[in-house]
């Protein structure tokens, strides 16, 4: 029986969380075996690559699914693309657009257009499915309104799942010699553009308010910052580094609690021993905005505590009653934040409230226990909801839905007839 073609292209060989992300949903498409699936290796920014070279014994069945552009030139059944919206171009038969969607109230019209030139779409949130349907804009040709943009295709929300063969308590033998405090909390993620309390993962708050909450404190606790900026070279560590300094120069006290960076590059199985070192007690993130916020589910099964903004793609799996949620307000993205195409300057973001924060600090610190037993739940809930395996059957459900279905190629085996007469017959696609 011939299988329905499904080409996917994305970023699934770079070290990235759209590289996790494509690599999660290439890994489901494959093994549900209803489709022959080619693989189309696309970059993702600056983010290093060659992952599934060296992660072979995990992923290295990738490989026989590359695309050979010269070993066929027919129109793929079905064609995906995990990527930016605009840059979502219909090429199959039927077209599916997949990306984690914006941080922001609303998309770039360039991001409308470029789900609407899919058969569908699937997002990683509600939050990045109202971001979409959210964005109205006026379509002008030669200075006159000839219409609207905004969304004519279907949007699905699918979840980015963890695997749970890899997230889970264990113990860790990550060296963390260096850190001389016993109680750490952990920021991962992108230390992006934006002044001061205005970078998307807010980086910069995170430090300062930590600085300020513990200053002239006996004993303090750490932070350890997973972070990099454009990629892990040395040059990006120095440019974070000297960040870092100029920021602690602000905070004025006798004495500081320290801050560590660990930058690089690191396998799942790593990001899974530092999130479960025992001196790392709680994670936090003072983050404006998430298309979905991936670690902090990877982290939450740990059964530790979580310090969190409340608003975004992460509070479909984050549950209030079970972590530590910060309130805030929304506000107009700064315009040292601005990315064109992208993150629009009239769009809005969280802004997490400072008393919030410190209290949130502290309250982790004192009421530590209290906190873990609530992070208990919240392991379990996101363990019960959010796992690879309950994505992969969401995945399966919405394909088998939407997807229609193909006219099969038909092989026709003739008898050998003694006739001179030679029968040509037509090849049917």
């Amino acid at each position: 029986m011939n299988k329905p073609t499904f080409y996917i292209s994305a970023p699934f060989d770079t070290y990235s969380g759209y590289g996790a992300r494509s690599r999660d949903v290439i890994k489901s498409i494959i093994k549900s075996d209803k489709y022959e699936v080619k693989l189309l290796s696309q970059r993702w920014g600056n983010t290093p690559w060659e992952f599934i070279n060296n992660h072979k014994e995990e992923w290295g069945f990738l490989i026989d699914h590359l695309h050979n552009p010269e070993s066929e030139k027919s129109q793929p059944d079905i064609w995906m693309q995990i990527t930016v919206p605009n840059e979502f171009q219909a090429v199959g038969k039927y077209n599916i657009g997949m990306t984690a969607g914006m941080e922001t109230t609303v998309v770039d019209a360039t991001w409308v257009e470029g789900v609407n030139r899919m058969d569908i779409n699937f997002v990683s949130s509600e939050h990045s499915k109202r971001s979409f349907l959210n964005s109205k804009f006026q379509k002008q040709e030669n200075g006159k309104v000839v219409g609207n943009i905004e969304v004519q295709k279907p949007i699905e929300v699918l979840f980015e799942g963890a695997d749970l063969n890899i997230y889970k308590p264990v113990k860790s033998k990550f060296d963390l010699s260096s850190v001389p405090e016993s109680f750490c909390y952990l920021f991962v993620g992108h230390w992006m553009q934006g002044n001061l309390g205005e970078d998307r993962k807010n980086v910069g708050l995170t430090i300062k308010s930590f600085l300020e909450t513990f200053k002239n404190t006996p004993n303090p606790p750490a932070l350890v910052m997973k972070v990099s900026g454009s990629g892990a070279s040395y040059m990006d560590k120095k440019m974070l580094l000297q960040r870092y300094y100029q920021i602690r120069k602000t905070v004025k006290g006798k004495s500081l609690p320290n801050v560590y960076m660990i930058h690089g590059e690191f396998t799942n199985e790593e990001m899974n021993e530092i999130y479960n070192h025992s001196k790392i007690k709680a994670m936090v993130s003072l983050t404006k905005g998430e298309g979905f916020g991936r670690p902090l589910l990877e982290f939450s099964l740990t059964k530790k505590p979580i310090m969190v903004s409340g608003w975004s793609g992460h509070m479909d799996f984050i549950n209030p009653e079970f972590s530590l949620v910060i309130g805030g307000t929304l506000n107009k993205v700064d315009k040292s934040a601005v990315v064109p195409n992208m993150i629009l300057p009239e769009s809005e973001w969280f802004s997490p409230k400072p008393a919030d924060i410190g209290n949130g600090y502290k309250s982790i610190l004192k009421n530590y226990k209290k906190h873990l037993e609530l992070a208990k739940r919240q392991a379990h809930y996101s363990k019960t909801n959010f796992s690879w395996k309950a994505m992969d059957v969401l995945l399966s459900s919405h394909l088998d839905k939407n997807i229609p279905k193909f006219a099969k190629q038909v092989t026709l085996n003739l008898p050998n007839l003694n006739t001179s007469n030679k029968l040509e017959l037509p090849k049917l696609k």
